[in-house]
């Protein structure tokens, strides 16, 4: 009997562990911030890096990463 009582007490240590355990994994992911909603990407023209469209410096030519290379190829 006493063995008996010794096991349903760590049982019962093991049970609450474990549900504190999972409402605290459940907390983190509802505290995870959004993902970011993809963007289109361009290739520089001059070196074949690959930026997002928002942040190309446009030319003539093509997309450029940076207001410098844009000016070396179409000059």
């Amino acid at each position: 009997m006493k063995y008996l009582l010794i096991f349903l007490v760590v049982l019962l240590l093991a049970w609450r562990w474990r549900s504190s355990r999972s409402t605290e994994q459940r907390d983190v992911q509802r505290k995870k911030p959004a993902s970011a909603i993809p963007q289109d990407m361009v290739r520089c023209t001059q070196c074949g890096v690959h930026i997002p469209a928002n942040e190309a410096v446009i030319g003539t030519r093509g997309a450029y990463c940076s207001a410098g290379h844009r000016q070396k190829t179409e000059s």
